[in-house]
């Protein structure tokens, strides 16, 4: 299993040049099958994560995003918000939203543009993945984003399972 920082997904350009850096290590080490575990549209909305995961021969997730991969995959997070003005956060995205505005305040971006980065959602959906949902209330609460959290949902990690050994029967033919 290779890990590639969540801290990229400030730019398309940089999460695509470090998954290409890591495709062809993993591609030279490993003779097994490899299974992509991102989203659909964490290059873009032009289908680019699939277009890769085709260049390189490698199965994917079926997932449109992180969240949708902790919902169950197979476009849940669209089910899960028809009208796409809810903002699920699990510890990562929380950690990956106080990163950024961080980066942005030292880059000259003000609270108030950060604030209104997040002016049509009307709150957040907490997805307890680890069992965790105070330390993750707690984040929130220093991260800055200013957002009610309407809901906890306890997910744990069995719907992220369950996509990659998807995948991963995908890849073997035996789905």
């Amino acid at each position: 299993m290779v890990y590639v920082s969540k801290f990229f997904h400030i730019d398309y350009t940089t999460i695509e040049n470090n998954l290409r850096k890591v495709l062809e290590q993993t591609l030279k080490w490993f003779l097994g099958k490899i299974v992509l575990v991102y989203g659909d549209l964490c290059l873009g909305q032009a289908d680019e994560m699939k277009k890769l995961a085709k260049e390189y021969g490698i199965s994917k997730v079926d997932a449109v995003n992180c969240i949708d991969c902790q919902l169950g995959g197979k476009g849940k997070f669209f089910e899960a918000d028809p009208e796409q003005n809810l903002m699920f956060m699990g510890p990562g995205m929380i950690g990956f939203f106080k990163h950024a505005k961080e980066q942005m305040l030292k880059e000259g971006v003000d609270e108030a543009a950060f604030e209104n980065m997040f002016s049509g959602i009307k709150g957040i959906v907490l997805l307890d993945t680890c069992g965790d949902a105070e330390k993750c209330v707690q984040d929130l609460k220093d991260s800055g984003m200013n957002l009610k959290i309407l809901e906890t949902r306890k997910i744990g990690l069995d719907n992220v399972k369950q996509v990659i050994l998807d995948a991963i029967n995908y890849a073997n033919g035996t789905n």
